[in-house]
């Protein structure tokens, strides 16, 4: 059951075009890069070339023993950590880690109690240098018991690629509310690590592919370092199966290994604290791109089909939309995924050439098959079994978008493996998906999960089907605080807000609270509306757990 309570809703409906061009090389930090030709480029070392401004420290991997940092700098250095738990009370410290300039040393800190909080430090000092330097002190959280009280916060599209939906300094002011609410762990979900517009800018290589994550640990480490970051993978991320060649010349490669270089995902290994995808990908390794752990009271799965789909799933590379402009304008969706300008959004605007609109589709998929797209066998039966055997008071899912493309929420439950029928609502899935036991969302509804969450709109928008939440997550830097797609027309039902900010989710035994926490410049802010503002609660009562 959920309940909701609107505190503070801002419900502007105005339209806000795409009016900026794609953005160049030289905003990402890329100039130098995209100066040089593709065989200039070491295709067999993705840190060489690129560029790291400050030392950054990220968290990840907790579990109830042990935790990772992730420390990248600009320069070769020596690196450990020192930890206690009471603040600047410090009783033991990992080995000293040698880090190279520009290539991340993971410190793991291991041998810790459960249910405890830690307070840390990095120790570092210059390779040429023989003081070391203290840096600021933070703390984190081992695994909780079932039982216990506890936050984590979630984040969508950030799109630092795309300059009309960017604002850097208030992508920082999400951070800062989100250490106000010191987080357990954060999750993001997709499309903040964009390849796709570089593409057709200059040849891809490794090091650019990298230098786009390297450029969101400033932002990320902010809430970072003192939260483990969880990444579910988005479609422009372009980490996707459709892009493999067999061989280590592969955007496809290149993103796999940057995610899990420059931010420590959960390693699945011997499965007894984290779950998820056993297969590794040649010239990536382990994937990591989906998994599960339970925490408190709650069960969390993060789901991908870019990974485990032949074919392109939403966008090809370099492309602005699922199938690419051409067929986006026969679907009457020109521009709704790009950062170009366009004459006009089909269906919100009318169309020059006959004076009607057109009537939008939101379902992505042009002419393509539905059942080309899937979450695969092994993560399907994975998933199944994950959910059956839990005996997690809530059940929170984790991914992109549903099925990975289209727009809106519930309203396309009823598509491909999430709900069994094709684009003509015709029931397909037994013969489609035969010996899977339902559609994800019956899934879903049967072992009583309490709410998935995706990204992909941009906009905050809460829905529920069959019991089951479905929440849509804000981007967390848009300085127009708009529906700047018309993406809200894909959602018939549910309680809508424009962007910016975060989620805030409170668990307890009794009770989870989900928060739209608000971002604002100071500059926009009003009596109404200020930096940090819930905009709008609800909450989910714990399903009942047999024993």
């Amino acid at each position: 059951m959920i309940e909701t309570t609107q505190t503070v809703a801002s419900r502007n409906t105005n339209l806000h075009r795409y009016g900026e061009a794609a953005i160049g090389l030289c905003v990402l930090g890329l100039c130098a890069w995209a100066a040089m030709s593709g065989a200039q480029q070491s295709q067999n070392d993705i840190t060489a070339g690129t560029t790291v401004s400050a030392m950054t420290q990220v968290l990840g991997r907790p579990t109830d023993n042990s935790i990772v940092v992730s420390v990248l700098a600009p320069n070769d250095m020596e690196v450990y950590a020192e930890y206690g738990v009471s603040p600047a009370n410090y009783t033991a410290k990992t080995a000293i880690s040698s880090a190279k300039a520009r290539i991340p040393v993971e410190l793991n800190i291991d041998k810790l109690k459960a249910n405890t909080r830690y307070y840390y430090r990095l120790r570092y000092k210059q390779s040429d240098s023989s003081a070391y330097t203290t840096g600021t002190e933070y703390s984190f959280q081992t695994q909780r018991p079932a039982g216990s009280s506890f936050v984590f916060a979630v984040q969508a599209d950030s799109h630092p690629e795309r300059k009309n939906m960017f604002d850097p300094e208030l992508y920082r002011r999400t951070m800062a509310n989100v250490r106000k609410d010191q987080p357990d762990f954060y999750i993001t979900l997709g499309d903040d690590f964009s390849i796709d517009q570089l593409g057709g800018m200059a040849p891809l290589s490794p090091q650019i592919v990298s230098q786009v994550y390297i450029n969101q640990r400033p932002y990320l480490s902010q809430d970072g370092a003192a939260a483990p970051i969880f990444l579910v993978n988005g479609n422009h991320e372009q980490a996707a199966k459709y892009l493999l060649n067999g061989t280590a010349n592969s955007p496809a490669v290149w993103a796999g290994k940057a995610r899990n270089t420059y931010f420590p995902q959960p390693a699945i290994g011997d499965g007894k604290f984290y779950t998820g995808d056993k297969e590794p990908v040649e010239h990536v390794g382990m994937l990591n791109d989906y998994y599960a752990w339970t925490w408190g009271d709650a069960l969390f799965i993060t789901l991908d089909p870019y990974w485990h789909s032949d074919v392109v799933v939403d966008n090809a590379l370099g492309e602005s939309g699922p199938t690419g402009t051409a067929a986006l304008v026969a679907d009457g969706m020109a521009g709704m995924d790009t950062a170009a300008p366009v004459a006009g959004m089909a269906g919100m605007e009318a169309v020059a050439t006959t004076g009607t609109p057109a009537q939008p589709n939101y379902s992505g998929m042009g002419n393509r098959d539905i059942w080309d797209i899937t979450h695969g066998e092994a993560q399907y039966r994975w998933l199944e079994k994950t959910l059956k055997e839990s005996k997690a008071k809530y059940k929170f899912i984790f991914a992109h978008h549903v099925l990975g493309t289209g727009r809106g929420g519930t309203d396309m439950l009823d598509q491909g493996e999430w709900g069994g029928k094709n684009l003509s609502g015709v029931w397909e899935f037994d013969k489609k998906r035969p010996g899977w036991s339902l559609p994800i969302h019956q899934l879903m509804v049967k072992y009583k999960v309490s709410a998935f969450f995706q990204g992909h709109d941009h906009i905050y928008v809460r829905q529920e089907q069959d019991g089951v939440v479905y929440q849509e997550t804000p981007n967390p830097a848009n300085p127009n605080y708009e529906d700047a797609n018309g993406w809200r027309g894909a959602y018939k039902t549910g309680d809508y807000l424009p962007s910016s900010g975060h989620l805030r989710v409170t668990v307890s035994p009794e009770i989870a609270k989900v928060d739209y926490v608000r971002s604002w410049m100071p500059k926009d802010e009003t009596a109404e509306h200020k930096q940090g503002e819930v905009a709008f609660s609800y909450t989910i009562k714990p399903a009942k757990v047999t024993p």
